[in-house]
């Protein structure tokens, strides 16, 4: 089903629209929740949390892509799941190792998880990604958007691991040189 359509049993408050959109994206939804979380437990509780607030939030919003709406719902339910977990000190899969990977290019006193959602970094990095190959961008907005581990993206792209790893490592060098010559303080 197309996604204008799920938007409008949601619109019409029609129950299938969950349903469909489960369909669709639920195995998206789940891996991306699985990424941060690594605990099937919490995966499946943010996997409906997720849905709850795609009911709550449809109406009155009507996005434009129910993919990147629904995903990142998903994100940022496990990201405050995972915060509410750290507390207790469980382990949290791709997640951790994702932003230890970007914790070398971006430093700070500040914590690495609100660097990167500040909306200045954020503005400089959307522009940087967009000087990336859409290979490259791919890669790296998987890697540190989803938090898909090296294996998920070679599999998913079908290439290796090895040139996933390498491409990282190459777009984290640009990174810092574009964070650099854009004035951001390292």
């Amino acid at each position: 089903m197309e996604d204008e359509k799920i938007i409008e049993l949601y619109f019409e408050r029609n129950q299938s629209a969950i349903d469909e959109t489960d369909k669709k994206y639920g195995k998206l939804i789940k891996n991306v929740s699985h990424n941060i979380l690594n605990s099937l437990p919490d995966v499946e509780e943010c996997v409906s949390d997720t849905y709850m607030k795609l009911w709550e939030t449809i109406p009155p919003n009507k996005p434009a892509r129910l993919i990147s709406y629904a995903c990142k719902i998903a994100r940022n339910l496990s990201l405050n799941r995972l915060k509410h977990l750290k507390t207790g000190k469980r382990s949290a899969g791709s997640y951790d190792s994702a932003l230890d990977e970007l914790a070398q290019i971006i430093p700070s006193d500040a914590d690495v998880e609100r660097e990167v959602e500040s909306t200045e970094l954020s503005q400089i990095i959307n522009k940087f990604l967009l000087s990336l190959s859409k290979d490259n961008r791919m890669i790296f907005v998987k890697r540190y958007w989803f938090f898909l581990s090296v294996q998920e993206i070679a599999d998913d792209m079908a290439i290796t691991e090895s040139k996933v790893t390498v491409s990282l490592y190459r777009t984290r060098i640009k990174l810092k040189k574009y964070l650099i010559k854009e004035g951001y303080n390292l």
